[in-house]
């Protein structure tokens, strides 16, 4: 795979069809397409001879297909999936398409459905899924006419087969490689058919993972393996408290150490440069600081709790109101109350996080792992006082994104130090610096309740929560009415069907902490909540929770169907030994359908083990089903661990975790065996990279009710809450 560079530059401004077009063939060679919701450019040939129909597709005159991949590979299968798309159109074996790294051009490679260029929300095949179809139909297309023409022949009379294309009646053949010149002249026709579903041949099979051989036998290019010559390596300290400064460094010790050649120091942070990794941390540890500590000196876990409780209980942005909720809960037979709390999150990837920079006079070149290449030149190029055109950067493979790589915080410090640095330097985070140092998954509180009528079904329901919105940051034009689409989602919409209900979101952000995406965000929090409840609801109406959400689910086809499924697979209603239980939690978020249920024993002590988690779910039309089920046994284990272990907590401003001691993993002999079950359906793909991690925290708090009788309305799971009494 090749790591792809960029020169261009980030525009924002809307560009007519023709004028893009001609711009477009002045830079690079071959015209490329507007963008992934309008991929098509003219067809004229690249100056390397081959064949461009658009942004995403090069053909060759050797034959060979290029795929300029606007979506990163992080582990999620994108590189594989989206290859499947243009093979199945193009007529070609997977063998047959190289991949590139997209460079950083938001008007060609912006995701559709997030309108910047970016691979999160589960929304890679989503947002693909037509658009690069299209894009390997249209160039088939050109190819068949090109071919057509040469032969005098009626262009229905022609196929394109295995990276060919074939004139039936005579069995003339032509590879594409010959027709690339004569395609590339071709007009790009306009609302070319796609193939239908019966028509596939590689969509909807199994197909092995492109990436997976270079990342075996150790080829594989990650953000921390760039290695440019002269390159030094810098690890760094930041201000140990949120906001702090720094005061003051003797270094003399530092500079002692043998590989040492530097030390930079910053407003808030020192960085130790040397020869290897070894030298710098060694350099780091025997400096002498001093910190100004700043206005967040005395911050605490339970301030941040105690402000977000207060927040709830004034009226916030109305994200969902339907009916009259005061009205119905007034007359209603039953009312349940509860308060949730989920903690702040940090992302933990394995592969630390890093970014090599060679800061020059008129030009910056970075190498990265980003989820957001194009908010890494513009930032960096900020950073480093440079136009975004004079910013190079050279994207890779990532090892564990969760949303931390959505940030461009990691390119920006790294400038900051590369200024200071005679060539390249590779800045690596610490595991103990990134986890003190992270954007976390926000803090949020839940004020919830639920009037119930007199045969336990609801009449009303009333959520009112508080947190920290991250798209009002990260991306302030969605962040409208004092709401934005991803701090909602998993809490409005449900798939039940309520006569009365209300939502209502209060923005609140924790003083100092730096908050971000991290794997389902909002329905990490929302889906928790909603379904922990619904399961208080069940219990108070003094029926089974699976029974309890059918009967509310008749314009729901899809939820009734994976819920049943997966209650059927997981032998719901079955006799299970004491202190254990089955849980169940059901969702529709990210364009998916899934339930899960889960089986939990819990110890005297209050320790809880997952044993079993049944996953049933409709994600539309599954493209890879190898990615699908790695991706929701990848999703479930990320979001047990949160819920048996996670939680960043702060004491005197400072995070108190620290690395994998304090911020514990769930190992590989607690991990719990994972089925999945998938139901058949036609409709577009539906995101599947986070879904498992938002269905599976609610699903063990249920089913660790079902074992103890206790309620959990507070992540992580404590144990001494479930400690059998003496």
């Amino acid at each position: 795979m090749i790591l792809g560079r960029s020169t261009s530059r980030i525009e924002g401004d809307k560009l007519s069809r023709r004028s893009f077009l001609v711009s477009s063939a002045a830079v690079g060679g071959g015209l490329m397409g507007l963008s992934l919701s309008l991929p098509f450019g003219s067809g004229k040939a690249a100056q390397s001879g081959g064949f461009a129909p658009n942004a995403f597709i090069r053909i060759g005159s050797d034959g060979e297909i290029v795929l300029t991949m606007p979506y990163v590979e992080m582990g999620q299968g994108t590189y594989t999936s989206i290859s499947m798309l243009i093979a199945e159109e193009l007529q070609v074996s997977l063998k047959q398409v190289r991949l590139e790294h997209a460079p950083p051009d938001e008007r060609l490679y912006a995701n559709p459905m997030l309108g910047v260029q970016a691979t999160g929300n589960s929304n890679a095949m989503r947002g693909a899924w037509k658009p690069l179809r299209e894009a390997g139909a249209t160039a088939r297309m050109m190819l068949i006419e090109a071919a057509a023409k040469r032969w005098g022949a009626d262009v229905t009379s022609c196929r394109a087969e295995d990276g060919e294309v074939i004139h039936a009646s005579t069995g003339r053949r032509l590879k594409y490689g010959e027709l690339v010149d004569a395609a590339a002249n071709m007009p790009v026709p306009a609302g070319v058919a796609l193939k239908a579903p019966d028509e596939f041949k590689l969509i909807g099979k199994p197909v092995k993972r492109l990436d997976a051989p270079d990342k075996v036998n150790g080829t594989a290019a990650y953000g921390i393996d760039a290695r440019p010559p002269g390159v030094k390596i810098a690890t760094l300290a930041q201000s140990p408290v949120f906001g702090g400064r720094l005061k003051s460094v003797d270094d003399a010790a530092a500079k002692a150490v043998n590989g040492v050649r530097q030390v930079v120091r910053l407003a808030d942070a020192v960085a130790v440069v040397a020869d290897h990794m070894g030298a710098a941390k060694k350099g780091l540890a025997a400096l002498k600081l001093e910190w100004d500590e700043g206005p967040h000196a005395g911050l605490t876990t339970d301030d941040i709790a105690r402000e977000l409780e207060q927040a709830t209980v004034k009226s916030g942005a109305v994200a969902q109101n339907i009916g009259d909720v005061d009205k119905a809960m007034a007359s209603a037979a039953t009312r349940v109350e509860a308060t949730y709390q989920v903690p702040f999150l940090a992302h933990a990837t394995m592969e630390p996080m890093n970014c090599t920079v060679h800061f020059r006079k008129n030009e910056c070149e970075i190498w990265i792992g980003s989820q957001a290449v194009a908010r890494v030149q513009a930032m960096a190029a900020k950073a480093a006082g440079l136009p975004p055109e004079k910013v190079i950067v050279n994207n890779h493979l990532i090892g564990g994104g969760f949303g931390r790589r959505l940030e461009a915080d990691g390119a920006v410090r790294a400038v900051e130090i590369a200024k200071h640095v005679d060539g390249p330097v590779k800045v690596v985070w610490t595991r103990e610096e990134d986890t003190q140092h992270g954007m976390y998954r926000p803090y949020w509180y839940d004020r919830i309740a639920a009037g119930l009528d007199a045969q336990g079904a609801p009449v009303a329901w009333s959520n009112r929560y508080a947190g920290s919105s991250v798209i009002a940051r990260w991306l302030p034009p969605a962040y409208k009415g004092g709401l934005d689409p991803d701090s909602t989602e998993g809490a409005i919409d449900l798939v039940y069907d309520f006569p009365n209900f209300h939502v209502e979101f209060v923005r609140v952000e924790p003083p100092g902490v730096p908050t971000g995406f991290w794997r389902s965000v909002g329905p990490s929090h929302n889906v928790f909540v909603t379904e922990s409840f619904i399961d208080e609801m069940a219990a108070a109406a003094k029926q089974d929770p699976v029974a309890y959400r059918r009967a509310l689910l008749d314009k729901s086809p899809r939820a009734r169907a994976v819920l049943d499924l997966a209650a059927e697979k997981a032998g719901w209603g079955k006799t299970l030994p004491k202190r254990s239980g089955l849980g169940v939690s059901l969702q529709n978020v990210f364009g998916s359908y899934m339930a899960l249920v889960a089986e939990v024993e819990v110890s005297k002590t209050g320790t809880v083990r997952v044993r079993r988690v049944v996953c049933a779910a409709d994600i539309g039309t599954v493209v890879n089903p190898d990615t699908v089920q790695a991706q929701i046994q990848g999703g479930i284990t990320f979001g047990a661990t949160a819920a048996l272990y996670g939680e960043i907590t702060l004491r005197n401003g400072r995070v108190q975790q620290s690395n994998f001691d304090s911020y514990q993993m769930l190992r590989i002999d607690d991990a719990p065996a994972i089925e999945v079950h998938i139901v058949k359906s036609s409709e577009p793909p539906g995101g599947m990279g986070e879904t498992g991690t938002s269905a599976i925290v609610p699903a063990i708090a249920n089913a660790v009710f079902a074992a103890t009788g206790k309620r959990l309305r507070k992540m992580p799971i404590d144990a001494a809450t479930l400690k059998q009494p003496v």
